[in-house]
């Protein structure tokens, strides 16, 4: 039985020539990826991930990841009889919250540095708190009934990111890999959605792509057809009719903000699929939908 895998010398040179010119575009640019859902979970997901952002760095790209961990946080939470509970998308967090968002970040941040460095990367784990690169205010969600504005604890919106640290280690053939939690002010600690921060820190570095992995093949329509390409004004219609909602809302207002503010591409991909990163960008094909301010051919 063939695997993908035991291709022949010509394909594989065929599939090593396809990535040329990807590699030849991409050379020194920043790819802001944010990691998590299966990707995160899955021992050979994580491991080809790892890959995959090594290769990236070997070819000349700048690869700056971005993680989350969401659902580990809510494991531990229940393990701790502490229910979770959204508003918008966005996890209510409250001190002990907050507490065990802190930890499991922390791990995970450390695991990720670790597989990227087992796979010949070098990689260093950061906090919006290093060097107060990821300065936040605490956010308060509109109400749905158009009253006061609600207070979901120790939740940030981002004010500013100082990308001096990210460009400092990308000039030393480092690879960051960045946990969602900002500084405010007063030196308080906030829980950030890691859409928000991959999508603001895409912006702000000037990136040529956000890629956004999830569980899901992309964005699909009403239908479950995926949406392979679309425009900005295209997922402004699909907010508006509902089409986009849940989880789905920072992760798409996220990409919509980043190609709206100089970004050149963002990618919804299917973290579930081996070398899924890979896949987006350096193949023609790639594997979920993309997102470009106005109307341009792929890639």
């Amino acid at each position: 039985m063939t695997t993908p895998l035991a291709e022949s010398p010509a394909v594989k040179a065929q599939i090593l020539a396809e990535a040329l010119p990807y590699i030849q575009r991409f050379h020194d640019r920043v790819i802001v990826v944010k990691y998590g859902g299966n990707a995160m979970t899955e021992p050979h997901l994580k491991a080809g991930f790892a890959r995959d952002v090594v290769m990236l760095k070997l070819v000349g790209m700048n690869p700056v990841v971005v993680h989350g961990g969401g659902p580990q946080i809510g494991d531990l939470l229940g393990k701790m009889g502490i229910q979770s509970e959204f508003r918008q998308g966005m996890r209510v967090t409250d001190e002990r919250v907050m507490n065990v968002v802190e930890m499991v970040l922390g791990e995970l941040n450390q695991e990720i540095v670790g597989l990227i460095n087992q796979h010949g990367g070098k990689a260093v784990g950061l906090t919006g708190q290093d060097g107060k690169f990821i300065q936040a205010r605490k956010m308060l969600l509109k109400a749905d009934n158009g009253g006061d504005e609600v207070d979901i604890g120790f939740v940030g919106e981002i004010e500013e990111i100082d990308p001096e640290i990210i460009h400092l280690l990308d000039s030393r053939d480092f690879i960051p890999v960045v946990a969602p939690i900002g500084v405010g002010r007063d030196g308080e600690a906030y829980n950030i959605n890691a859409d928000l921060v991959a999508g603001k820190l895409a912006e702000t570095l000037k990136a040529e792509k956000l890629v956004l992995m999830t569980n899901t093949v992309g964005v699909l329509d009403k239908h479950g057809t995926l949406l392979t390409g679309l425009t900005a004004s295209e997922i402004d219609a699909l907010f508006a009719d509902g089409t986009i909602h849940g989880g789905m809302l920072p992760k798409m207002g996220s990409a919509l903000d980043a190609v709206r503010n100089g970004v050149t591409s963002s990618h919804i991909i299917d973290g579930r699929v081996e070398h899924a990163l890979l896949l987006e960008v350096l193949t023609n094909q790639g594997v979920g939908t993309m997102i470009r301010a106005d109307v341009a051919p792929a890639h």
